[in-house]
């Protein structure tokens, strides 16, 4: 079998030519000899120590010719003469992998006896069995079946060509697209090859078996296809579906065949918002137009009467005006700019184009309109009555649907979610319709642009997340599946917590807050290094670890409680939201001059329980060197004696409550040229003061000097 240059180029995108050779090239003797099938030259050649390896242009080897010659004998000879079985052309083709292409099985075991891999492939990822079922070689592809040949396998390539999404081709596309009915029906009843594989770029072999404009068996092939199940609504190039690729091909007989199947979508469109309807117009197609509106077409699908007219064809003006086409169809005129700036270029898109409505959803299952990735059907950009929306795809009967569903209606008021529009459900599948946001919390962290927010935008993030997982918990749910990627920012900056599709009612011991408590601590330790490490790393580690990573005592604070509650972690969520770490320094400094307000701190007694309490520590014992020299000389000028303030924590609490209260009057106001803002001062010389002083006091019925959690006097 001889394949020339232009017929091995012939193949799609996804292929590559096997031969290369050329009628006009003069070739070296020895593989001059093979191609001609002269024996006895071969052997000649081969005793006077010419190159048994010897390659020409393309890499072909007398090896490569002689299996593809077929001639075993001259195969077994170069081998013998210690020809390399395993010799690759430039395009990685092995002498194994030819002779599945010209299904020599005698050639192929002999191959095989001499240590091919079944399974390897040329540097486009075809493997003899795909070269069988692309050539049609029925014998070789039974054989390589039953010595193990992977029927399944997808077409393996470059990370480069995966990027535009070719390979992952599978043996029977191959035989679908170039209409070998009998290697196709080998392969679906007995190798049970998967006829609902797609390739990288999302095409099944049904897709495939109308791209081969020389199939003359397409629709034997279809047929099969569809009596084993195939989907019918998966698309091709450009969105078509198998139906408008029907349509282009302008055959009634093999619409009729798409039409018959159960679970067609009549008036899906492709990437342009063509429907099949519109395609059989536009193509004059009156016969396939007809069928399609007996079948149920719909005629709002664009201006079709007008395009029937442009063809001259009143045959087909009367058809759709039977059919009650609108006669005087305008698409929408208005300019529409999205309030997105990420996803504006597919809503624009998906404005402009007709889509059949699912209910008040306008909605496209495309790659290109996809959000993110589930693990039951993904998430797409749409619009639900009119708004932008991030819509939810689940099979109708899922569990996880179901679950979202119910924690969705129990939690409506809880502002701190994201909002959700509605549901709407179509052939088997339920859309869940909620506000379209910009980016995760996961990409805000990893996009360079948002580095350089200040620790207050991140306690600001985790504040509404806390409050979100409050507020859920006090409607008796749990969220479960609290990570990066499920916390969402919307087009004004606000944080909402998604994905409720792990969510579970709260049972009677309530053991499933703890779960999202200590996801709640890793998540702080995520968001406050920035998101330096995946949250799979942090969530891989031990407890201690986490603790470990906290870079200061306030966040490891909140971090152990989250990690390890108390006996009351049914509130845990209520007392964490008035942790110090939430505080602005203003507020951490209006803190503690109000403990230093307190009565036995102001009268100095020492033998009080709150200044046992305080003073119980080796910390803060040199805070007077601290101090800037001439303030603390100003401040002891308020008492009649020298150093009336000891280096003890109650001592300066009361300090700082005296700068708080006279830093204002006359006598001090030369303090501000020293000091500046009071808050920033003592939150740069004790940083870690307001925890230490919370800590001690948590306990000990002070906590009406705890800021409430909803406290909004603006940070440093």
């Amino acid at each position: 079998m001889t394949l020339t240059f232009m017929e091995a180029n012939n193949r799609n995108s996804q292929q590559r030519p096997t031969f290369s050779s050329s009628p006009k090239m003069e070739y070296p003797p020895l593989i001059q000899a093979v191609k001609e099938g002269n024996i006895k030259l071969v052997q000649e050649l081969l005793e006077r120590g010419v190159d048994v390896n010897v390659q020409v242009e393309g890499g072909w080897t007398p090896m490569h010719n002689a299996v593809q010659e077929g001639n075993k004998d001259i195969v077994q000879l170069l081998l013998d003469k210690g020809a390399d079985p395993h010799v690759k052309k430039e395009n990685g083709a092995t002498p194994f992998i030819v002779a599945g292409i010209v299904g020599n099985v005698e050639l192929l075991e002999l191959l095989l006896s001499k240590g091919a891999d079944i399974n390897e492939c040329d540097n486009h990822g075809f493997t003899a069995f795909m070269e069988a079922a692309f050539y049609g070689q029925v014998n070789a592809l039974e054989f390589l079946y039953e010595k193990g040949a992977q029927v399944n396998l997808g077409r393996q390539t470059s990370e480069e060509q995966k990027k535009l999404c070719k390979g992952g081709k599978t043996a029977l596309m191959d035989a679908a697209q170039r209409g070998h009915v009998n290697a196709l029906k080998i392969l679906l009843e007995k190798m049970q090859a998967e006829v609902n594989a797609r390739d990288n770029m999302g095409r099944n072999a049904l897709i495939h078996s109308f791209l081969y404009c020389k199939n003359k068996k397409v629709k034997e092939v279809i047929l099969l296809l569809l009596q084993y199940g195939i989907d019918v609504n998966v698309r091709g190039e450009k969105g078509k579906t198998p139906l408008i690729l029907a349509v282009e091909k302008e055959d009634v007989e093999l619409v009729q065949m798409i039409l018959e199947h159960n679970g067609i979508n009549i008036n899906d469109t492709d990437n342009d918002g063509n429907t099949a309807l519109l395609v059989a117009i536009d193509k004059n197609q009156i016969e396939i137009a007809q069928l399609l509106c007996e079948k149920g077409a719909k005629v709002d699908c664009g201006d079709l009467i007008r395009i029937a007219q442009r063809n001259y064809n009143q045959d087909m003006v009367k058809l759709l005006r039977e059919y009650g086409a609108n006669e005087n169809f305008s698409p929408p005129t208005e300019v529409y700019e999205p309030n997105s700036r990420r996803w504006q270029r597919c809503l624009r898109h998906l404005h402009r184009i007709y889509r059949p409505m699912i209910g008040k959803l306008k909605i496209f299952i495309q790659e290109q309109y996809k959000i993110a990735e589930t693990s039951e059907g993904g998430v797409y950009v749409g619009f639900y009555d009119g708004k932008e929306a991030a819509v939810k795809r689940f099979q109708e009967d899922s569990q996880r649907a179901q679950q979202e569903i119910n924690c969705i209606y129990h939690c409506q008021k809880n502002s701190n979610l994201v909002m959700f529009y509605g549901r709407e459900s179509q052939n088997g599948c339920v859309y869940l319709c909620f506000a379209l946001c910009e980016k995760s919390l996961e990409e805000c962290l990893t996009d360079q642009g948002e580095a350089a927010l200040e620790n207050e935008a991140f306690q600001n993030i985790l504040k509404s997340l806390f409050k979100a997982v409050q507020e859920i918990h006090r409607s008796n749910y749990t969220h479960q599946d609290l990570h990066p990627g499920n916390i969402l920012i919307d087009s004004k900056g606000a944080v909402c917590l998604a994905d409720f599709d792990k969510s579970e009612k709260l049972d009677e011991g309530q053991q499933k807050i703890k779960d999202d408590l200590k996801a709640l601590g890793r998540l702080v330790v995520y968001v406050m290094q920035r998101g330096k490490d995946p949250f799979s790393k942090i969530q891989a580690q031990s407890d201690n670890k986490v603790i470990e990573a906290c870079t200061n005592e306030e966040i490891k604070d909140l971090v152990q409680n989250l990690l390890s509650p108390g006996e009351e972690w049914q509130n845990q969520l209520s007392e964490m939201l008035s942790h110090p770490f939430f505080w602005s320094c203003k507020i951490g400094y209006r803190f503690l001059r109000d403990v230093g307000n307190e009565s036995d701190i102001k009268k100095g007694n020492y033998r009080s329980k709150i200044l046992k309490k305080l003073n119980n520590t080796k910390a803060f014992k040199n805070w007077r060197e601290e101090i800037d020299k001439d303030v603390m000389e100003k401040m002891n000028s308020f008492y009649k004696v020298d150093n009336k303030y000891r280096n003890t924590v109650g001592d300066l609490l009361k300090f700082i409550r005296n700068v708080g209260e006279h830093f204002e009057e006359e006598p001090y106001k030369d303090l501000k040229s020293k000091i500046g803002e009071p808050s920033q001062y003592f939150q740069k010389l004790f940083p870690d003061l307001v925890i230490y002083v919370y800590k001690k006091l948590r306990n000990m019925g002070y906590k009406k000097h705890f800021p409430s959690v909803n406290s909004s006097e603006p940070g440093c």
